[in-house]
């Protein structure tokens, strides 16, 4: 592909591109990344716009009680990304803030790339209140969100068009943070009609050259700025014009109602996600594309060898995954075997702790948010030691961040902490701080079982326990987000509980013992079974939950389809 000819930009807030380049805070952003990689190995024509994040996500740092602080994860973009000598200007407060870019080339399996633009203020004409409007992800008051969003949206297609070397057709927002694109884009096609009111004809023009994928399922997820601070950023012809297509609600601009009002498609994550959203959001056809992971990003070295061995075509085409059904048993358990080692290495390195590699070794790691329920686990210790004395010693492998500001998160951690002090050598737990990209890799290929315990229906999609599969390290989760696909009982993992749409805390506690209680005996006394179900965790979940097929759904029903438009019925 010359990317010259790209005509899909992807926009977004952060991106996952390498564990080195910490522009990224957790699913979200990694599921950017795995985007623009299978892009790439496609051949699709895409250009990505995101934030260089100077100052990171942050570092975490947690003491032996699991209080969490954090430190600025700062980089240099210079030491790993290429300077764009094109700038950009847009006003935020009636103060020009200049944009400028660095750019990182995703090359794919066959040689073509995907170029990804990080947009930084950091610029000596700009004034000191706009030169960190692109260092933190995620922080400040709203009033830097604001203005930070919209140095994404208007900031970003500005910055695209003076490239010139790019003729985009579609706009593809992941997130309602970049949706005042849709407002510059209609500001452009007023100036081209020399006619400051908006049709219905305009707006439905900017439509069609819009998709949008939300992935939040509940409605305090959704970013909202009131009305004066509206008008004090953006100044009164953008507010003006939110106002005159219907996207100021009730006082305040919600950003996901402006994306939904402004986009031809709109999808969820996972077809749960995408009827809880169509319930949120009752006026818009809301499809479905469940997510997937950028598959040789996710499978570790151990398994990548196994796969070129026996599936050759795999990298190019991750369907063929489908074929592990024909690798043998004692291969994949092989492989688990030197993947499980690496893990249990780094535990050590990082915590002078020693795991075993006999003992069943469950994985919980993603962001540290109450909804998750990290600590589910831990609600009845005696019962947690009660299954490992009769069924088989347990090793427990916790890792995430919670947001600064989000107290609950924090506590979650800190009840992980103090109830793997309760349990003492009974069940061997452990939490490794600052997860990132490379501890991701290691910890969903080294455990013997990935746990996901959400509330439903807050689990969108998720995407860690497709990273495991990859890996043949099966499931044992709640059914909710992508889980309720990929579940196939005893076969690519477990269900704790069977019912998607409800369940309260005191019956997930008891379906979790009791089904935590059935795969350790099937771990110690059937082995081969156990094999079996790790070999069907590949060749069922691996070869279809992947950014491969996921990439593949948006072009044939997004991106080039015909009539896809998401207007209010």
């Amino acid at each position: 592909m010359n990317s010259s000819n790209a005509s899909i930009a992807y926009f977004s807030m952060e991106i996952a591109l390498e564990s080195a380049i910490p522009t990224y805070s957790g699913g979200l952003g990694v599921l950017a990344g795995d985007t623009v990689r299978s892009a790439a190995d496609l051949g699709l024509p895409m250009v990505a716009i995101t934030f260089v994040h100077r100052a990171g996500y942050f570092r975490q740092r947690l003491d032996e009680h699991g209080n969490q602080t954090e430190e600025p994860d700062r980089w240099s973009p210079q030491e790993r990304l290429e300077r764009v000598d094109v700038t950009a200007e847009i006003e935020i407060e009636r103060r020009r803030v200049t944009i400028c870019a660095w750019r990182y080339r995703v090359k794919g399996v066959g040689g073509a790339e995907v170029p990804v633009y990080l947009l930084d203020t950091d610029v000596p004409q700009n004034d000191e209140r706009d030169r960190g409007l692109t260092d933190s992800l995620y922080g400040g008051d709203p009033r830097y969100r604001l203005a930070q969003e919209a140095v994404l949206g208007i900031g970003g297609l500005t910055f695209l068009r003076n490239l010139r070397d790019y003729d985009i057709a579609t706009y593809h927002l992941n997130e309602g943070h970049s949706a005042l694109l849709i407002v510059s884009l209609l500001g452009e096609r007023l100036y081209e009609r020399l006619d400051p009111t908006p049709t219905e004809g305009d707006v439905q023009a900017v439509r069609q050259r819009c998709v949008f994928t939300t992935h939040t399922p509940i409605p305090a997820g959704h970013d909202r700025f009131p009305y004066d601070l509206v008008r004090e950023v953006l100044g009164e012809r953008r507010r003006t014009l939110l106002e005159s297509i219907g996207a100021l609600d009730g006082g305040e601009l919600n950003m996901t109602h402006l994306a939904l009002r402004g986009a031809r498609y709109v999808n969820g994550v996972a077809k749960r996600h995408s009827q809880i959203s169509q319930e949120l959001f009752p006026n818009y056809p809301i499809k479905a594309v469940t997510n997937g992971v950028h598959a040789t990003t996710w499978t570790s070295p151990p398994f990548a060898e196994l796969y070129d061995r026996h599936i050759s075509e795999w990298r190019r085409d991750n369907l063929y995954l489908r074929y592990a059904e024909t690798i043998p048993l004692h291969e994949i358990d092989d492989a688990h075997r030197h993947a499980k080692q690496g893990l249990l290495d780094e535990i050590g390195r990082r915590t002078g702790r020693a795991f075993e590699l006999g003992p069943l070794t469950i994985g919980f790691a993603r962001r540290a948010a109450a909804y998750k329920r990290a600590d589910l686990l831990f609600a009845d210790i005696a019962w947690l030691k009660a299954i490992a004395e009769r069924a088989g010693p347990l090793q427990i492998v916790y890792a995430g961040k919670a947001h600064p500001q989000d107290m609950e998160g924090r506590a979650v951690i800190q009840r992980v902490f103090a109830a793997q002090a309760a349990l003492g050598d009974s069940v061997r737990a452990v939490y490794l701080e600052n997860y990132d990209m490379t501890l991701a890799s290691q910890t969903v290929a080294g455990v013997d079982l990935w746990l996901n315990t959400p509330v439903r229906p807050m689990e969108a999609s998720g995407t860690s326990g497709m990273k495991a599969a990859l890996n043949g390290v099966p499931s044992l989760s709640i059914l909710d987000g992508w889980w309720i696909e990929g579940c196939v009982e005893g076969v690519t993992g477990w269900a704790i509980g069977r019912d998607p749409t409800g369940g309260d805390g005191a019956n997930d506690v008891q379906a979790l013992y009791e089904a935590l209680e059935q795969v350790a005996v099937l771990f110690y006394s059937y082995p081969e079974l156990y094999a079996r179900v790790r070999r069907s965790a590949i060749s069922l979940n691996g070869s279809f939950f992947n950014t491969q097929r996921m990439l593949a759904q948006y072009a044939l029903n997004a991106y080039h389809a015909e009539g896809n438009v998401a207007s209010a019925r």
